[in-house]
Order: structure tokens, then C-alpha cells, then sequence
């Protein structure tokens, strides 16, 4: 979408005052432990852009509040599994004996938008260790739920993910729908049968000072009925709605979202009998 396209869609430019009062309308509110998952297009025209989206999430929680993101780094992954779009099989020694270790403070997200990018850099930000699917936390509860993040199973129980769930924390969907909802991966692990296919990745990290190629295991996610999933969620009346500048807001309770969805992709996925 367009900077022209956004402005066609809003009847007003967003401030950081107005996103603030559309949270607060959400159910947003101060000493809130938040996952976030956004986009900015999905606003309408912000004033200041991804910058006033984060200073507004800030405010709406207040200093005695935590707000986390997840700032994946799919592009420190085995390149030979690269898809959209893959590189020629002769490339992927070299690039994999030459990608620069994962790097919290430096490595860059992808594919995670301009409101995540401008989150990381924030003063205070701590971002957890997993080389593809790390998140970033800012305040009171962001140790809590960056420090221990596992390299095998990254969105499993030994994610930021299953913290926020024990914090009974927040989730919020800023201009996105479930489709883009990290927790729904925690659910899969949850859900999964013990014979669940897992695949080997790896990633380029840093062990005693020294770069390193270390391989993990991963369930074989599937995040195609993630949108289906929310709809019959949002049916239950457990989540919350209102207008965030020209889009829409969800927000949920973790442990809401993560069990409802753990046992609809038991019946859905596995088979298994409801109750």
C-alpha cells in the first residue's frame, strides 16, 4: 500500500493522541503485558508514521506496562530451504559459510514492517536470543519474557510466547488478523501428536565469542487456517474490536487465544474429540 493509498482510506490522520484514545476504546490498559503484532499500512495515514504507532503503544501502557514484538530474522535460516524465492543450489555453501552471526542488537527483521523496526530500536528494548524468531520486550516484564528463549522449538514452550501465556498477558492485532498471530504457533506445539513431522534448520550464532553454525529442530508449522481460527475465536466473544486509525484492533487474552486455538487444531487438525 501507498503513502496516496493510505491517505484515500483515512477520513483523518492518526496522532499518537488519537491511536492512544482508539486503544484505550480496545480495552488497552496501563500495566498491560502486550504482545503486538501490526501494520502500519494497516492503519490508514499515521502522522509520523511507525514512530507515533510505537510511541502510542508505549503511552497506552505506561511505565508500569511491558510491550513485546515478534522480530523474526527468517533470513539467518538454512538457505537451501529458501523458497520465496530460492537461491541456485550452488550459492548455499558460500552463503551459508559467510552470513554474519545473528546479532540482537544489530540483525535486522524481515518481512516484520516499519512499526517492529522502529519498536527494536527503542531505548530499553531487550531482544531475545533465537536467530530467526526472537521477540523484543520493553518493560517491567521484558526479561521475563525475552530472557531463555530456546534454539530448538523457538515458538514452543520455551518461547516468549508460552511466558506472555504464564504472565496471563495480552495479545493485540493492530491492522492484522490472526493470520499474523505468533501465539497461534505455541498452540501447534500444544496440539501436536507425538509422531508430529519436525524439520532441521540452522542459523549462524555466536558461542564463546566465536561464530558458529548451529542446527535446531522445529515442528513443521502451518499457519494456513491461523485466519479461520481467529473468526471462530472472535465468535466466542472473548475478543475485543475497535478502529485503530483506519484499520482495525483485536485484543485478546493469551491464554484465551492459545487455548481455544490448541483445541481446535486438535478436532480440525488431528481428529481428536472435542472435550
Amino acid at each position: 500500500m501507498t503513502e496516496a493509498d493510505a491517505i484515500a482510506r483515512s477520513t483523518r490522520p492518526a496522532t499518537v493522541s488519537s491511536l492512544v484514545d482508539d486503544l484505550r476504546r480496545l480495552g488497552v490498559e496501563p500495566g498491560m503485558t502486550m504482545m503486538v503484532h501490526s501494520s502500519l499500512a494497516g492503519l490508514g495515514f499515521v502522522a509520523g508514521g511507525a514512530q507515533a504507532v510505537v510511541a502510542a503503544l508505549l503511552e497506552s501502557v505506561g511505565v508500569s506496562g511491558t510491550v513485546m514484538m515478534p522480530t523474526h530474522s527468517g533470513h539467518l535460516s538454512e538457505p537451501s530451504a529458501w523458497e520465496h524465492p530460492p537461491i541456485p543450489v550452488e550459492w548455499c555453501d558460500e552463503v551459508r559459510s559467510s552470513m554474519p552471526a545473528y546479532d540482537p542488537v544489530v540483525t535486522p527483521t524481515r518481512s516484520m514492517g516499519a512499526i517492529v523496526e522502529c519498536f527494536r530500536h527503542v531505548s530499553g528494548v531487550v531482544r531475545s536470543a533465537h536467530p530467526t524468531v526472537s521477540a523484543a520486550a520493553v518493560g517491567p516484564n521484558a526479561a521475563v519474557l525475552i530472557d531463555g528463549h530456546e534454539l530448538d522449538h523457538g515458538l514452543g514452550e520455551g518461547s516468549p510466547q508460552a511466558r506472555l501465556y504464564e504472565l496471563d498477558g495480552h495479545v493485540a492485532l493492530l491492522g492484522v488478523t490472526h493470520a499474523n498471530n505468533s501465539s497461534l504457533h505455541l498452540s501447534e506445539y500444544r496440539a501436536a501428536p507425538p509422531d508430529a513431522p519436525m524439520a532441521t534448520d540452522g542459523s549462524p550464532v555466536i558461542v564463546d565469542g566465536r561464530r558458529q553454525w548451529a542446527t535446531y529442530a522445529n515442528l513443521v508449522d502451518d499457519d494456513s487456517d491461523f485466519a479461520e481460527i481467529g473468526e471462530a475465536f472472535a465468535a466466542t466473544g472473548a475478543q475485543r474490536s475497535a478502529s485503530i486509525g483506519a484499520g482495525t484492533g483485536r485484543l485478546m487474552r493469551s491464554r484465551a487465544i492459545v487455548d481455544f486455538a490448541t483445541g481446535w487444531m486438535r478436532e480440525h487438525r488431528h481428529g481428536a474429540t472435542p472435550g
